[in-house]
Parts: C-alpha cells; structure tokens; sequence
C-alpha cells in the first residue's frame, strides 16, 4: 500500500482526478481530504478547458493499482464515464456514488478502490457526505469477499 496506509483512514494517501466537469468538485473534496489530515494525490485537471474522462478515470486508477495511492476519487459530469475508465485499470473496482449509502456499500460490499461522483448530480455537501462515508467504512468481507474473487476474475478472462 502507498505510504501512511493503516489502520487509521485519515493516514491514507487519497488520489483524485477529475475532468472539465468535475474540477472544481475535486478540487473541494480535495481540500476537505488535506483539511482531515489526508495525503492527496491530485491529477488534474485543474481548470475549466474540455479535457477527455478516460485519460482521467485511467489517472486515478493507475495510482490506486500502482500503490502510489491507496484509494481513489474521480469526478466528471455524471461520474458514469470516469468510473468506467478507472474500472478498465487492472485491479481497480470503481463505483458510482451518489450518497451516503451508495458510497459506504460500495466500500463495505464491493471492496471498492475508487468512487467516482457526478459533478452535475450530486452538490458538494452530498459529495462530502458521500466521500467521508465511503472513507471510514471498511470492507465487511465473508459472503462478499466471494463476489468481489468473482468481479476480480472477469479481468483476467
């Protein structure tokens, strides 16, 4: 795991990417996250300039399976397009958030290593929500753990 992994969540090294849609709410959970006591990996983008969500799901993505980070949050428009990019990354199980539950189910159930939020569905008081919720949950394990073994073997088919 990155640096600063255990069993405390704000000693995690959180990755976020987020496209023209999604920059100004990464940015915000962004500060939120340092403002916790959060190491933040930032990958862009950083302004308001049309830029692609694949080159950023796959961003955030590839920072979580390299290690270099050990969760990871993507923004665009609808959070639908940057999770399917991030979700092609080997060993990354992205989520579309849009609360509370959905964000702590998708770390309880589904062991996921990236939310994904939509910057024009969800208002910045939902997406901290959303993201704290899906930070302090922990991965339940036992009949989940078997369904996760089976998502994680349709990459390798």
């Amino acid at each position: 795991m990155a640096q600063g992994n255990s069993s405390t969540p704000n000693e995690a090294v959180i990755a976020l990417a987020a496209d023209h849609a999604g920059w100004e709410l990464k940015d915000r959970l962004a500060q939120h996250l340092r403002d916790g006591g959060y190491d933040v990996v930032d990958l862009g983008t950083s302004g308001p300039e049309s830029v692609d969500y694949p080159d950023f799901g796959e961003a955030v993505g590839k920072a979580v399976a390299s290690r270099t980070a050990d969760l990871g949050v993507a923004v665009c428009g609808s959070g639908i397009g940057i999770a399917m990019a991030a979700g092609k990354v080997a060993g990354i199980r992205a989520a579309t958030v849009h609360d509370e539950t959905s964000a702590r189910l998708a770390r309880e159930h589904n062991d996921a290593n990236v939310i994904c939020l939509g910057a024009r569905l969800v208002d910045h008081r939902e997406a901290v929500a959303a993201l704290d919720a899906y930070l302090t949950a922990s991965f339940e394990g036992g009949r989940h753990q078997r369904r996760v073994d089976k998502i994680d073997a349709l990459g390798r088919h």
